[in-house]
């Protein structure tokens, strides 16, 4: 495992923006105090096609992703409230399925953030709206031509995990987390 924070130490972090039809992804390096965006994209998935077939996609499609990237640690945002049950069992179920790919290799260096967290990491406060996520990545980050909000979000997940993870001595370890780090995030599973 590698140690936070060590000079010359890279931490690679996946960031996962789960979604049934598109699912936002980003891999982010952070290397000491410099933090850089190696690869983002979208996964797209047939909308009109079976469920359970989409489902199997979706979970081929991630076990292929995390295989080539090879993250240190893997980020998703917590599941948020969404007005129509349906929709929310959907986003539950396709956010299990990515969850199944990345357990097994990666099961202690899985984090979860809720959005507010993720706005507050990225703006200063947790109610911001996606363009003013989007103005603080490209100051952050540079200015960057994203195919959807999927993928702005994923990339905005990954980088709250490395602003976060400068405060956490090991990777999916919590010694030595200052309050605010065990306060937004949390290891899936525990």
């Amino acid at each position: 495992m590698r140690i936070i924070g060590e000079k010359g130490c890279n931490l690679l972090v996946l960031g996962i923006d789960p979604g049934s039809i598109t699912t936002g992804w980003a891999l982010l390096n952070g290397k000491g105090r410099k933090i850089s965006v190696i690869g983002s994209g979208v996964l797209r998935f047939n909308g009109k096609e079976n469920f359970l077939d989409r489902l199997t996609e979706i979970k081929v499609a991630s076990n292929k992703l995390i295989e080539e990237l090879s993250p240190d640690a893997i980020a998703f945002e917590s599941l948020i409230y969404v007005k129509s049950p349906q929709a929310l069992i959907k986003l539950a179920q396709t956010r299990g399925v990515i969850l199944s790919a990345c357990v097994e290799k990666y099961k202690n260096r899985i984090f979860e953030y809720s959005p507010n967290a993720i706005k507050s990491i990225a703006t200063g406060h947790g109610h911001a709206d996606k363009e003013g996520v989007r103005k603080f990545l490209d100051m952050t980050l540079g200015k960057r031509d994203y195919q959807t909000h999927d993928e702005s979000d994923a990339v905005a997940i990954a980088l709250c995990h490395l602003l976060n993870s400068k405060s956490i001595t090991k990777v999916g370890s919590s010694k030595g987390s200052s309050g605010l780090a065990k306060a937004l995030a949390h290891k899936i599973g525990n």
